[in-house]
């Protein structure tokens, strides 16, 4: 039973946010338990009596089905709390959103972003500024993230792309409702080398409400904010306000007091954000010259339980697979499965006849109870 078209069902009830999605969990256990419960464990989950009228109309009108095989077929994949796949960096703003939807692929590697927000208005000032900054995040390999707005947030994920990095579009519609529509096909370009995320279901139109909450997203995902022209009412202004909320690092790039572009950058660092007068600027707030080196320990970091529990095995004195199977107490299949992928990883090498050695290397993050 595929228990994730419940997710997606109860992200189209208007109401149902984060903390009462959080409440039905706890109070049914599933989310399948949840969509076909009574009106009154309903109410007594903590839904008030609209949210519970309008979920009860739903189920009557929504075929679950039907909206999970088109989500098949357009490609999009759904990330709830409950996979491992689900943003680290996501997981610990307050109230993450439960449902992501994304065309394209998030990796482990994008766990080291920068966002790139901006002006629609942008001057040639900002224009320039916006791809150097861009072209050096991903020549460091950072993940770009922006809203694909037409000015900065577009410059920052084409120049990202020409550049050969990854980047990454948070969308205020449905990840098949591309906006504005000239740029569908530079989003079709980032989900070759990056992702379109939303956490609206598909089908959502761009409406002007949507904007602002998703820019907690965009800071979300991100180690740092860079706000590179922003006037003095700029949606821009509001991913810097999520990020200094979410405790990540906010940047402004100072301008002209004469230009209304830079009035908002310029209120951001009047206010506390720092200004960015440099790359230099980051590279030493974000310890940019480590991100290599980050993301090849994290290659050869248990991933899981199971590949933490493989360790505990093995030694630099080959085993047989069958004996790891028996000291594990793990099914043959995950031991073999967990194996191939820690040899790709450099975590263990095998050394013949199925006989597999430790590299010793390799930390864990998990524990294992003896």
């Amino acid at each position: 039973m595929n228990d994730k078209k419940y997710w997606v069902g109860f992200n189209l009830i208007k109401g149902i946010g984060a903390v009462r999605m959080q409440g039905l969990i706890a109070y049914f256990g599933d989310l399948e338990a949840a969509w076909t419960a009574a009106p009154s464990e309903l109410a007594q989950a903590g839904l008030g009596l609209k949210v519970i009228e309008r979920l009860v109309a739903a189920r009557t009108t929504v075929d679950l089905d039907q909206i999970w095989a088109k989500i098949e077929r357009q490609g999009i994949t759904i990330l709830t709390w409950q996979d491992e796949a689900y943003p680290q960096r996501l997981k610990e703003i307050e109230q993450p959103p439960p449902v992501l939807y994304i065309r394209g692929e998030y990796l482990p590697d994008d766990l080291f972003a920068v966002a790139v927000v901006g002006t629609r208005r942008v001057t040639p000032y900002g224009r320039q500024i916006t791809e150097e900054l861009a072209s050096f995040l991903a020549a460091h390999g950072l993940t770009v993230i922006s809203g694909l707005a037409r000015g900065v947030d577009a410059i920052a994920h084409q120049t990202a792309l020409k550049a050969g990095g990854r980047t990454i579009a948070v969308l205020g519609s449905g990840v098949d409702k591309i906006y504005p529509p000239e740029h569908r096909a530079l989003a079709e370009q980032m989900m070759e080398r990056g992702a379109v995320i939303s956490d609206y279901a598909p089908g959502t139109p761009p409406e002007a409400s949507n904007f602002p909450p998703r820019n907690r997203i965009i800071s979300g995902l991100s180690l740092a904010v860079v706000v590179v022209e922003a006037g003095e009412t700029s949606g821009a202004l509001i991913t810097a306000e999520f990020a200094a909320e979410q405790g990540r690092e906010v940047f402004a790039v100072p301008g002209s007091i004469l230009a209304p572009q830079s009035k908002g950058t310029n209120k951001l660092i009047q206010n506390g954000a720092l200004p960015l007068l440099s790359v230099n600027d980051l590279i030493q707030a974000l310890d940019i010259t480590r991100v290599g080196q980050q993301k090849a320990a994290r290659k050869i970091m248990p991933s899981d339980a199971i590949e933490a529990k493989l360790l505990t095995v093995l030694t630099n004195a080959p085993l047989h697979v069958d004996e790891i199977r028996t000291q594990s107490e793990l099914p043959i299949e995950k031991v073999s499965a967990a194996l191939a992928l820690m040899e790709l990883k450099g975590m263990v090498r095998q050394v013949g006849g199925m006989n597999y050695v430790a590299v010793r290397e390799v930390q864990s993050e998990y524990r294992v109870d003896e």
